[in-house]
């Protein structure tokens, strides 16, 4: 008796979920669908419009909408911080259509949200930079606005992409940098080396570079290699720290 009160209480919760769902997204013809999710998209309010791409996406996937609905979804769930789902919509939608016109904007987005992975609660809360985070979505970032600018140099986004470059290009050797502070902070000299020439290899051009040029010849002197020390110090000398 106990198991057919379970059952019948799930079998009505699942009908309720479903008749729910009904009333929130209505059986209507897709364009009056879209046209609504367009609304919501226009208005900022991002669960409303997935809502309604999403039932559109299952109930049209080959309607005349179709692409235009995963473009929408991508963006939506981009500006709704659903990013794993915005990723999956991105890699499905350029298997799908590797020529599609507005390709360059979703390797673009696809940019933007491996950007957005990389925020952490202590930036976002205190705007306070965390450089021991992972990198590899930064990392992941800075490699599709690349892939923008070779495949598409003419694209309207490229001047943003190169923007993001050098910001991305600069985050990274500031986590390199920190990396290297860490290995002299526990006497770890080899290691320190190692990173801080992986610094100046990878970013010359920045400013994490000049600065680890400082910890490379702290490393250096602790080792007792004083012809090294001297060679790093002829460096900073044509690299100062700004």
């Amino acid at each position: 008796m106990k198991r057919l009160t379970i059952s019948t209480f799930l079998a009505v919760a699942l009908l309720s979920g479903c008749s729910s769902t009904e009333k929130v997204i209505p059986d209507v013809p897709p364009s009056d669908l879209y046209s609504t999710a367009q609304q919501a998209l226009q208005s900022g309010n991002w669960n409303n419009a997935i809502e309604r791409l999403e039932a559109m996406d299952s109930r049209y996937p080959f309607g005349a909408y179709s692409n235009q609905v995963q473009l929408d979804l991508i963006y939506a769930y981009y500006k709704n911080d659903d990013l794993p789902l915005s990723q999956a919509t991105i890699a499905r939608f350029l298997r799908l259509n590797p020529t599609h016109p507005q390709a360059d904007w979703v390797y673009y987005m696809r940019g933007l949200t491996h950007m957005a992975q990389d925020r952490s609660f202590m930036h976002d809360m205190f705007n306070v930079d965390r450089f021991d985070r992972d990198p590899t979505p930064s990392r992941q970032a800075f490699r599709d606005f690349k892939y923008l600018l070779e495949r598409f140099p003419d694209s309207q986004y490229d001047a943003d992409a190169k923007a993001r470059m050098v910001f991305l290009k600069n985050q990274l050797a500031e986590y390199d940098l920190a990396v290297a502070d860490f290995y002299v902070r526990r006497e770890a000299w080899i290691a320190a080396i190692n990173r801080c020439q992986q610094v100046q290899r990878l970013y010359p051009d920045t400013g994490a570079a000049r600065k680890s040029l400082l910890l490379e010849k702290t490393a250096y002197a602790k080792l007792k290699l004083d012809k090294e020390v001297s060679r790093t110090e002829a460096v900073i000398k044509l690299n100062p720290v700004k």
